[in-house]
């Protein structure tokens, strides 16, 4: 049987390039269904993908990760258009257009953290995040507990006896404990929301890990490294096309002496599609597995150990336990 395989945030970028490569190897062995929010971008993406694999079995599904109503509509269809999934790729994310600390990036310029300042943007990017029409914070909503959200609503589909499934999160370098706080994991009094929902990302997969290997749903969590897509050009929009193309000189020189600069979303995907072809079980739990790419050009994946534990995990799969309680019972009101 072909195997399914859901990816969240389809239509661009990493997702896209996922997609693409997916295909390029398993074409013929795959269904491949496209989750996105705006439905005539995923079209384009089904197009192109189809111009490339015409035989490709490509469906899409609208989905909005910030918006439960539209989470819970979208586990509904695919709990009917599929008798199992073997494959989720939680990948949807957005980063709030940042304030960016022109004073302190050319101080790092000249620094000894100038590549980690490249690469995470710690230190020079202040965010300002917004909220949803559920009362939940916006980065949160979309980057962390709507695909939680999604996975409750698809256990019927993902744990089945005899089957083994993978849920694989596009994580972040930029995934910083000092940015998380259990007393405030939607981020509401903080300047790091991106990073704080990237972190709660790997938490949260350790914690399914704990709750779900038993029923043969195993969790992994991947870095892309330093991508040029969508959310690189949303940092600087203003800036003149110039000034981007002497910083694509100034990072393709960087790659020289790091491996994390992968730059295309092509090269992005490495761990992505690495761990596609790994049996979940051999896998490591408290792993991050980065995407890298040698100053040739050669694309790897390696295996990084994450700053989680498992007391802080489960106190987290706790609070989104009683969050999705909360939200449900005020959504069944309203539908009363």
């Amino acid at each position: 049987m072909k195997k399914v395989v859901l990816v969240t945030g389809a239509n661009s970028g990493i997702g896209l390039a996922l997609c693409d490569r997916l295909l390029s190897q398993h074409s013929e062995s795959l269904q491949l269904c496209l989750a996105c929010r705006n439905m005539q971008r995923a079209q384009s993406a089904r197009s192109t993908l189809l111009l490339s694999h015409p035989t490709a079995q490509v469906s899409l599904l609208q989905m909005d990760t910030s918006s439960i109503c539209s989470v819970i509509s979208a586990a509904r269809e695919v709990k009917l258009r599929y008798k199992r999934l073997d494959y989720v790729y939680l990948n949807a994310g957005i980063m709030p257009n940042p304030h960016f600390d022109s004073r302190a990036f050319f101080r790092g310029l000249f620094s000894s953290n100038a590549i980690s300042m490249f690469a995470t943007g710690e230190g020079i990017l202040i965010q300002k995040d917004e909220v949803t029409d559920d009362g939940l914070q916006q980065v949160f909503a979309t980057n962390l507990f709507g695909h939680f959200l999604l996975l409750r609503e698809l256990e019927p589909v993902l744990c089945q006896s005899g089957q083994t499934s993978q849920v694989i999160w596009t994580s972040s370098s930029n995934a910083h404990r000092s940015a998380f706080s259990l007393e405030d994991v939607q981020h509401r009094n903080g300047s790091q929301p991106y990073s704080s929902s990237k972190y709660a990302s790997d938490l949260l997969s350790l914690a399914l890990n704990t709750h779900f290997n038993q029923q043969g749903l195993y969790s992994s969590v991947i870095c892309p490294g330093f991508v040029k897509t969508k959310l690189t050009y949303g940092i600087l929009p203003s800036l003149p096309t110039f000034f981007w193309t002497l910083l694509m000189l100034i990072f393709w020189l960087i790659r020289l002496f790091t491996n994390t600069f992968t730059l295309t979303p092509h090269n992005g995907a490495e761990a992505l599609i690495w761990l596609f072809n790994q049996k979940p079980e051999s896998l490591d739990p408290q792993a991050k597995y980065h995407s890298l790419t040698s100053a040739l050009g050669r694309n790897y994946t390696q295996p990084r150990k994450m700053d989680v534990d498992l007391e802080t995990s489960e106190a987290l799969y706790r609070n989104l336990l009683q969050l999705q309680s909360e939200v449900q019972k005020s959504l069944n009101w309203e539908e009363k």
